[in-house]
Parts: C-alpha cells; sequence; structure tokens
C-alpha cells in the first residue's frame, strides 16, 4: 500500500484546533524529523573527517594528551549523535505506523508543543515526570 503524499501549506504550524495526527501534523513532523537527521549526518561526516585529519602524535606530551581528550570528546559526541539518529529512524517509524505522538505509557496524545521542541518524545510530560520521579526514588 502507497501512502499519498501530503504537501504541507507555507508556514504551517500544527495546532490544537485541527485532529490530532492529520496527516498535515504526521507530515510536519516527519519534515521536521528528516531535516534533523540530515543535520546529524552532515555533523558527523564533519567530525569523521576532522578526525582522519587529526594527528594524534605531538612532540609535547601534554599536546599529546589534549589531543587525545579532545579525540575522546569528540567519539563520545559522534556516539550520542549515532543514538540520537537512531531515535529519530524510530519516531520516523511510528509516524509510519500512526503510533507517533501518541504516549507509550498512558496511550494519550503527547502535547503538540512538547513534539515540537522534542520530536523524538515517546512520553506526555506527565508520564516522564512520574518516570523520572521513580528514577529518583531508586536512586535515593
Amino acid at each position: 500500500m502507497t501512502k499519498k503524499t501530503v504537501k504541507l501549506p507555507a508556514n504551517y504550524m500544527p495546532s490544537d484546533d485541527e485532529e490530532f495526527m492529520n496527516p498535515l501534523q504526521q507530515e510536519y513532523f516527519r519534515q521536521k524529523l528528516l531535516a534533523w537527521k540530515a543535520d546529524i549526518v552532515a555533523e558527523t561526516r564533519n567530525t569523521v573527517e576532522y578526525l582522519k585529519g587529526e594527528n594524534v602524535s605531538h612532540p609535547d606530551p601534554a599536546d599529546t594528551a589534549a589531543a587525545n581528550a579532545d579525540r575522546q570528546l569528540e567519539l563520545r559526541t559522534k556516539d550520542r549523535l549515532r543514538k540520537l539518529v537512531n531515535k529519530i529512524d524510530k519516531a520516523l517509524r511510528r509516524i509510519e505506523n500512526g503510533t507517533y505522538g501518541y504516549c507509550e505509557e498512558t496511550g494519550d496524545p503527547i502535547r503538540l508543543k512538547r513534539l515540537d521542541a522534542r520530536p523524538i518524545a515517546t512520553l506526555s510530560i506527565e508520564a516522564q515526570e512520574m518516570h523520572e520521579r521513580g528514577e529518583r526514588l531508586q536512586a535515593g
């Protein structure tokens, strides 16, 4: 089954006045996620090129240590970005299967403002806060 392509009106913003996760909202978030992913992929490519060109061997041991620390930071950042791309891909799959925008714990719609700020959100603010309270209780 092929999906019908939805064209977003210029300057479209999802609104609480329309049906939740209608085709326009789905397309809006799909495009937002794809643009975010493209930015991350480009940033990662730049990091890889930087690391390839970086000479870690310096005559001064302090310079070598600093370069190694920078390299480790770049690698950690790259790993975080890889995990973020994975979350973006999962969000895109949720759009495809019709579960995007709904809290994984309660099934309730996630507020549009939250999705706009954090398009990979899988929990409503309320469920997220309960989750964080539970984590703090376990840690404490």
